[in-house]
């Protein structure tokens, strides 16, 4: 294919992926299946790869992120992004409708909207394209987040049609939908790391990450709500929300036109009831005078609009008893406490269970066994406990205390400083732990040997079969057939899929280890940085600190686990079973020490390749990544955008400055 037909093919597919992405974001309308999508995107991407000169600033490829921002710029709002009025009752919100006829008359209208428990976000676009996403910040200013807002498939990187306004603003809320949130929080007590709270905080989390690419893969979402700019072709709210649309915005498809207060207590009563069945969070309903011109006559108080409140539902709450609690150990060993409820009806659900998270949260709350306590669910997929109703605690009630053993196998716990968590040390014969890390190895983004399951693995703990992970590998089908409901169709299945994981990749593998706080990305970088498990094991803390984003509390886990005894013979074991404990010679012949001694800054925006992919290529040859400049720095690879308080540091301090070319020049002899 010559660059002619290359260019061709980029626009179509850029345009098809659009087209669908248009379909299932702002229609709600999927044309194609999610693997179809992916293809289409794959192909795309391969192929900016080939031509990387024809790689448009909005390509559907940027999504998938890639780019380092080691700062995030504060930008001025041209327009105050200010906060709401709150309201929790019919008699505020008649009062609010009061204020607003004495300034508009009676011919008012409302809009009525959900209220995303989110991060708001404004959205700059220029001549139909995005420009800039800045967060709320203060309300005067906030943070540029524009290369991450652009990994957020329902903002649209190009709008649709030609009527748009040459610049405006487009205003709205990130949040992380529930299934999304429930995913990240097992992959997060998977890595041995806390749980996020609540969707909120983890989508805000997730918008200040450095790396685009994992904020790609976090599926944040937006509902957009709101325009701003100085020539909107729309007199009233309502219909800029329907026009918005027409240009690819994703809106909300539950906002309604009202005539008066009677409609709007209505949908707030509707939504109360069906609020629970929502993918994603509210915490209650947004209510907005229609016309522009009437907003316009309210204006705004220093803090929030006339024109517009926030009617704020009352956190889901109910008290029921404490029976008792259960302390649950997990695969890095974390011991969790649940509390045990007297059944009750919760936001639409009957809830048994509460989180109590740990030691502290228990003494904090000063529970007792028989208390009557509070349970919540504002904003938290698992239930908590909030309060105990002191009026109704028992006089011989005796505080709850948190176990000083392991109540799995009696193992004293241990609490490291700074930590919240207790842990039971004995992970090689704690049975929870033992299958726990067994279920991560086999897991389909470690080892991914699908033909086991959870079920599977109990049955074979309880045969005496499998005590860790390097027990896979002396399975036989002999072994294992003679077990309850193993056939031997099914046990050749395990066995297959058993000796196929010996194929997995290095950094697959690393991660299937199951070494506390390591997940995905680390797990690869340490791969990529030390290229071999025993050069990873021989590592310092000072050349483990060395690697982009490993910390002191990482790396002081990764010798921990290497120093035990106990796991140096089960990498023994596994090294005897031939698993790839090192890059292949295939990746190898990427690597070389050209770069070794110097260290790079990567800044701006690149041509050939992404940001991520320079530092890659920097690590493989040899050289060092490094987030910001000082004296020590040796090159700053610079390309397009790149900011100029940083070209000015490095002429002071005498550091070259080279493009995405002549960095190529320096490794190419490799």
């Amino acid at each position: 294919m010559n660059k002619h037909e290359a260019e061709q093919e980029i626009q179509r597919l850029s345009e098809l992926i659009e087209k669908h992405n248009y379909n299932y974001y702002a229609l709600s309308q999927p044309s194609i299946s999610d693997y179809e999508f992916d293809k289409l995107l794959e192909q795309l991407i391969k192929l900016e790869k080939e031509f990387p000169e024809l790689v448009k600033s909005d390509s559907p490829s940027q999504r998938v992120g890639g780019y380092i921002t080691k700062e995030f710029k504060q930008v001025k709002h041209r327009y105050p992004m200010l906060s709401l009025a709150n309201t929790y009752s019919e008699e505020e919100l008649n009062d609010f409708d009061e204020r607003v006829r004495k300034v508009v008359g009676d011919e008012v209208e409302y809009v009525c909207e959900l209220k995303y428990d989110g991060v708001a976000i404004s959205l700059t676009y220029k001549n139909g394209m995005l420009h800039q996403a800045i967060t709320r910040g203060d309300g005067t200013q906030g943070d540029d987040i524009t290369t991450n807002a652009k990994t957020i498939r329902s903002i649209p990187l190009k709008l649709q049609g030609q009527d748009y306004p040459q610049e405006f603003e487009m205003r709205g809320e990130v949040y992380i939908p529930l299934k999304v949130f429930e995913r990240i929080n097992k992959e997060r007590e998977d890595a041995g790391d806390e749980p996020f709270a609540n969707p909120r905080n983890s989508a805000s989390g997730t918008l200040k990450m450095q790396d685009s690419a994992e904020v790609a893969r976090r599926k944040l979402d937006s509902t957009l709500y709101y325009i701003l700019g100085e020539h909107i072709p729309f007199q009233t709210h309502f219909d800029s929300i329907q026009g918005t649309k027409k240009w690819g915005f994703k809106v909300s498809e539950h906002a309604e036109l009202v005539k008066n207060m009677k409609g709007v207590h209505e949908f707030i009563i509707k939504w109360d009831k069906k609020r629970h069945d929502l993918p994603f969070d509210i915490d209650g309903i947004v209510i907005k005078v229609n016309s522009f011109r009437h907003q316009q006559m309210l204006g705004l108080t220093a803090k929030s609009p006339r024109w517009a409140v926030a009617f704020k539902y009352q956190a889901e709450r109910a008290a029921t008893t404490l029976n008792s609690i259960s302390f649950q150990v997990g695969r890095t060993g974390v011991v969790t406490p649940v509390a045990n409820l007297k059944p009750v009806l919760l936001a639409g659900t009957i809830v048994k269970r509460a989180t109590l998270h740990n030691a502290d949260n228990i003494k904090k709350l000063d529970l007792r066994i028989g208390d009557t306590v509070w349970v919540e669910k504002g904003g938290e997929i698992i239930p908590k406990i909030t309060e105990v109703d002191l009026s109704k605690r028992k006089n011989d009630a005796v505080p709850v205390e948190f176990p000083t053993h392991c109540p799995e196998c009696n193992t004293i716990l241990i609490r490291r400083d700074g930590e919240a968590q207790h842990i039971c040390p004995n992970e090689l014969n704690c049975p929870p732990q033992i299958k726990g890390k067994i279920e991560h190895f086999i897991g389909r983004r470690a080892m991914n040997i699908e033909s086991m399951g959870n079920e599977t693995i109990d049955l074979f703990y309880q045969a005496g079969l499998l005590h860790s992970i390097a027990d896979l590998y002396d399975l036989t089908v002999e072994k294992i057939i003679p077990l309850e409901r193993m056939a031997e169709k099914s046990a050749t299945n395990i066995i297959e899929g058993i000796e196929a994981s010996k194929n997995v990749p290095f950094e697959k593998v690393l991660f299937a280890l199951g070494i506390r706080h390591i997940g995905e990305t680390s797990a690869k970088k340490l791969a990529y940085h030390f290229k071999s498990l025993d050069a990873l094991e021989k590592a310092t803390t000072e050349e483990l600190l060395n690697v982009s984003d490993i910390g002191e509390v990482v790396a002081n886990s990764i010798q921990e686990f290497f120093n035990d005894s106990l796991n140096k013979k089960i990498i023994e074991r596994l090294r005897e079973k031939h698993l790839k404990f090192a890059l292949g010679s295939d990746e190898m012949a990427l690597f070389s020490n050209i770069l070794e001694g110097k260290s790079f800054v990567v800044s701006g925006v690149f041509s050939k390749f992404s940001r991520d992919e320079l530092v890659s290529l920097i690590e493989k040859n040899g050289g060092k990544h490094v987030g910001s400049i000082s004296s020590k720095t040796s090159y700053i690879i610079a390309g397009e955008n790149m900011g100029p308080a940083k070209a000015d540091k490095a002429k002071k301090l005498g550091i070259p400055i080279i493009t995405e070319n002549e960095f190529i020049k320096m490794i190419e002899t490799n």
